[in-house]
């Protein structure tokens, strides 16, 4: 379940954020992420774009 908000701009700063030492709560608190639906998008995202790049396309 989410709220729909968009929040894919906030995932960076999010890492900035905890790579500082800073706590979660401050994070979402200075992203202006308030709703439980949004915060839970951003802790339990897994970035693999990465990891899939290194794999060849199919066609």
């Amino acid at each position: 379940f989410s709220c729909g908000k968009l929040i894919a701009h906030a995932f960076k700063p999010y890492l900035e954020y905890i790579e500082k030492g800073e706590s979660s709560e401050m994070a979402f608190k200075e992203l202006g992420l308030e709703r439980w639906c949004c915060k839970r998008m951003i802790v339990s995202h897994v970035d693999l774009i990465d990891e899939l790049l290194k794999f060849p396309r199919l066609q």
